[in-house]
């Protein structure tokens, strides 16, 4: 039963940051660009989220709320690159550094002048509207949560692989790519890029939402490290899935961030001390670096030798 339930927290924690290391797919892996605003979009939807909930306002229309924040986010983001020229890491900053005041400011707002903000016995997604008439367990194991949370990384899944398959996600990946084919296409790679991170950070906020109806609490520190968050799910799964030809990069991405999760659960229960996480979340982002690397140069050996 042991087993059983850390199977489940594992599957349960990979599926709420699945959908942020889907936003950081499109941002890093899509677009090339390192967007460091994660760490401040992924809060900020956790706090709109819990401070509209508190409020008594749906908590399906607050991760909608949410997803707006994170696109108001990102398009900042976008327009200081685009239109003001600056680096991409710089323009992931600033933001990032903005949201801390910005998050601090609607927390102390929705929450009576707290850096905390609890919603207990409020109605969340797990808990209400759709979500009351599924099986609250099997076998003894509380599966409500899980299974709502399966559904709606599923069905975000499904929206972004049929996003990317229309003229404007092609556009997306062209400018990712190729920069000057979208040019010589007369259209404009900037208007791609604010638009790519635009969604990219608008699901990181919708991740942080659903975090916090999971957890019922909002904080503003919750965001640190989940860049490194996002980018190791990303280079695990595409790296361990490369050779599965069938399953589609944002399937191997939610794996990926499954398998990440697994990690740190197992650091957990062999007793690694909590103040350790962060230590461990570089190392393991490390250890993802060098073995997409050497599994890219691989790959190119073989190449060169079949040409």
């Amino acid at each position: 039963m042991e087993v059983m339930n850390m199977i489940k927290v594992v599957l349960e924690e990979g599926l709420k940051y699945a959908i942020l290391a889907l936003g950081v797919y499109l941002t890093y892996s899509i677009l090339d660009f390192p967007d460091l605003s994660v760490d401040g979009t992924m809060p900020l939807g956790a706090i709109i989220s819990c401070v509209l909930i508190i409020h008594g306002v749906n908590p399906w229309i607050s991760l909608i709320a949410a997803f707006a924040g994170g696109l108001a986010a990102g398009c900042l983001t976008g327009l200081l690159h685009i239109k003001l020229k600056l680096e991409p890491l710089l323009s992931g900053i600033l933001v990032y550094t903005l949201l801390l005041s910005v998050n601090l400011v609607l927390i102390k707002a929705g929450a009576g002048g707290q850096s905390v903000a609890a919603f207990f016995g409020k109605d969340t997604i797990f808990n209400s509207g759709a979500a009351s008439i599924l099986p609250v367990s099997i076998g003894g194991i509380n599966v409500q949560k899980l299974i709502v949370l399966a559904i709606f990384v599923l069905i975000l899944k499904i929206i972004i692989d049929v996003y990317l398959k229309t003229k404007s996600g092609m556009l997306l990946r062209a400018t990712g790519s190729n920069q000057q084919y979208v040019v010589m296409l007369a259209r404009n790679p900037g208007m791609s890029k604010i638009l790519g991170l635009a969604i990219g950070n608008g699901l990181a906020a919708i991740s942080g939402a659903v975090i916090a109806q999971s957890t019922e609490t909002a904080n503003t520190t919750m965001g640190v490290g989940m860049v490194v968050f996002g980018l190791s799910s990303v280079i695990i799964g595409l790296s361990v899935f490369k050779r599965v030809r069938f399953m589609k990069a944002t399937t191997m991405v939610i794996f990926g961030t499954i398998i990440y999760k697994a990690c740190l659960q197992i650091a957990v229960v062999i007793g690694l001390p909590s103040e350790y996480n962060k230590a461990l979340m570089a190392v393991l982002f490390v250890i993802a670096l060098v073995f997409s690397g050497t599994l890219k140069e691989k790959t190119k050996k073989r190449r060169e030798k079949s040409a």
